[in-house]
């Protein structure tokens, strides 16, 4: 059974200081799995989570181009899978090499192969009234088990 763990933000400010409050967890081959509906942070999400690993980064969703590289002692490659619907398709991005140097926070993260789901962290985001945004957790395999702790022990400073 998996553990799961919410969080609550209050507006678009807030979701990004989550973000940027999580990074520090982050190490290279981590795998984050973002999902929810279009529009509701992801990117935002991601956004504050990148920053804080690659100050002065400007971040975008990477619909068109699909991978974002975000250098820095911690490299954080930003996968936008929307567009993308063949595991061949998302294993033609080379998402080994990718992971092997840094961090992989992929949006539509559901869309990732299965095997690269077994040791990550998924965070699925509803929407709530206004800006609110319920962000749910849930680890899977050993190094998503510690990232799910690394998540319930944020303050919530947001």
């Amino acid at each position: 059974m998996t553990d799961l763990a919410d969080k609550r933000t209050s507006s678009v400010n807030a979701t990004e200081k989550l973000g940027a409050a999580f990074a520090a967890a982050l190490r290279p081959g981590d795998v984050v799995a973002l999902s929810g509906p279009l529009g509701v942070g992801k990117t935002r999400l991601v956004s504050g989570l990148v920053r804080a690993l690659s100050p002065g980064a400007r971040v975008r969703s990477p619909s068109f181009t699909l991978v974002n590289e975000f250098p820095g002692p911690v490299p954080v490659f930003h996968l936008d899978l929307y567009r993308l619907h063949s595991t061949r398709d998302v294993e033609s991005l080379g998402i080994e090499d990718f992971a092997s140097r840094g961090v992989l926070v992929v949006e539509w993260g559901e869309r990732l192969p299965g095997a690269w789901l077994d040791d990550s962290l998924h965070i699925a985001i509803t929407p709530g009234p206004g800006d609110e945004r319920l962000l749910t957790a849930a680890g899977t395999g050993p190094r998503g088990h510690e990232l799910l702790a690394a998540w319930c022990a944020l303050s919530e400073c947001w």
